[in-house]
């Protein structure tokens, strides 16, 4: 591995692990998405993250909040 890729992948790997939030652990898988990115000359800005995003879950209301719904109305005509 030449010392220009490695310091690339080393670059890469860190800003995924800050864009994951920096977990404990996941050095190697960081490390091998970093270096398929690189070898696929996707390191840019667009490159996706080691942790896929979980899908959002609707907000619950605070506890002891009530909350009111509205009501459909009868259509005139």
């Amino acid at each position: 591995m030449t010392d220009d890729r490695q310091e690339r992948i080393r670059r890469r790997a860190h800003a995924i692990w800050e864009q994951a939030g920096r977990p404990d652990g996941a050095h190697q898988q960081h490390w091998d998405q970093a270096a398929a990115e690189i070898d696929r000359g996707e390191s840019g800005p667009k490159a996706k993250t080691a942790r896929p995003k979980e899908p959002a879950r609707p907000k619950e209301p605070a506890a002891g909040k009530v909350t009111s719904s509205k009501t459909a109305r009868p259509r005139k005509g």
